[in-house]
């Protein structure tokens, strides 16, 4: 079963490639995370490597303001995941915030989970 869990992670995350920017692909294969514009606001938000609690509203110095969280209401691998993120806020931001929950981010705030 390990095997099949690995196998989807590491095609949600050629997924996932496939859709990030050369700089959202540069952050990501340096920090195991990338930054989106919100649509509606231009706000900045970093998208790190995790299933949940993974959006942080960040400052023009990358500093973590807010956190929020929002996931599809199935099961998906992270990399899918945070692909439909990163759509959400680049099309429909207000939107995805509006089912959001927000939380206060730790300060440094690494990512956990090894990347397939």
């Amino acid at each position: 079963m390990r095997l099949v869990t690995d196998d989807r992670k590491a095609r949600g995350i050629k997924l996932l490639r496939e859709w990030l920017s050369p700089s959202q692909l540069a952050q990501f294969d340096t920090g195991k995370y990338f930054d989106v514009i919100g649509c509606h606001t231009g706000k900045r938000y970093r998208i790190r490597y995790a299933s949940s609690m993974n959006v942080i509203e960040i400052d023009d110095l990358g500093r973590p303001k807010a956190g929020w969280c929002f996931i599809p209401d199935c099961y998906l691998v992270p990399g899918d995941i945070m692909l439909a993120q990163k759509i959400a806020l680049e099309s429909n931001e207000f939107g995805a915030l509006k089912v959001a929950h927000r939380f206060t981010p730790r300060d440094p705030w690494p990512s956990r989970q090894r990347i397939p």
